[in-house]
C-alpha cells in the first residue's frame, strides 16, 4: 500500500491525444517522514504514522514525540505540522524513513480524503437540491422555501428531516482517481479530476 500527505495547490487542465480537455488537480505531496510504527501486539492494530508540513515552532508534547525520529533530513524544530496514521499491515517502513512522490507512478488508482469547503448556513435549495416553490399563482416569498416540514401525525418534525443548516466542512473520500503526472523534483502530483477542499487543504492520498 502506498500513502502520503499532501496540500492542494490548484486546478488545471491538459489535452489528451484526441484533443479533449482533461481536468487536473495539482497537489504538493510530501516529503513525509515516518514518526511512529504501531503493531498488533502492543497497540492492537498495525499502522504507520507520518509527519508532513513545516511549522515555526513545535509544542512540547509533539516535540517529545518526534525527538526519537530526528535525523539529518527531519528537524523537529521546523517539521511535523500534521501527523496522520495509515493502516498498513506488514509494512517495511522504519522510523525516520522518508516518503515522497517517487513511490507513485502514472496510472496509479488512488483515493483522496480531505475536508470539503465550508459554506456556512445554507438553505434547502443549495444544501439538498430542493427545487423550491412556484414563483407565481398567489405565492409570495416561497421560491426557495422548504415547504411543509411536519404532518398531522405524529405532530412533530421527524428526526432527520432535510432542512437548512451548516453545509460543507465535512470529511469526504473520493475513490477511483488516477495519477496523470509525477513531478519528483518539485514534489507535485497531477491527479485527474477534482479532490475535496480549497487551496491549502490537507489531503490524505493512498492507493486502493
Amino acid at each position: 500500500m502506498k500513502f502520503i500527505l499532501a496540500k492542494k495547490l490548484e486546478m488545471s487542465q491538459i489535452f489528451d491525444e484526441k484533443g479533449d480537455v482533461v481536468p487536473m488537480t495539482l497537489v504538493e505531496a510530501g516529503p513525509c517522514f515516518v514518526t511512529q510504527i504501531k503493531n498488533q501486539e502492543k497497540d492492537g492494530y498495525e499502522s504507520v504514522q507520518i509527519a508532513f508540513g513545516e511549522v515555526k515552532r513545535v509544542n512540547k508534547p509533539r516535540d517529545g514525540h518526534l525527538k526519537k525520529v530526528q535525523s539529518s533530513k527531519f528537524k523537529v524544530q521546523s517539521f511535523g505540522k500534521y501527523l496522520k496514521e495509515f493502516r498498513a499491515a506488514d509494512s517495511e517502513l522504519k522510523l525516520g524513513d522518508e516518503i515522497n512522490v517517487s513511490i507513485f507512478k502514472e496510472g496509479d488508482t488512488i483515493k483522496v480524503s480531505g475536508l470539503t469547503i465550508g459554506r456556512g448556513f445554507t438553505g434547502v435549495v443549495k444544501r439538498h437540491g430542493f427545487k423550491g416553490g412556484p414563483a407565481s399563482h398567489g405565492q409570495k416569498h416561497s421560491l426557495r422555501a422548504p415547504g411543509s416540514i411536519g404532518a398531522t401525525f405524529p405532530e412533530r418534525v421527524p428526526k432527520g428531516r432535510r432542512m437548512g443548516g451548516r453545509y460543507g466542512g465535512e470529511r469526504v473520500t473520493v475513490r477511483g482517481l488516477k495519477i496523470a503526472k509525477v513531478d519528483a523534483e518539485n514534489n507535485i502530483l497531477a491527479i485527474k479530476g477534482a479532490v475535496p477542499g480549497k487551496r491549502g487543504t490537507l489531503l490524505e492520498i493512498s492507493t486502493i
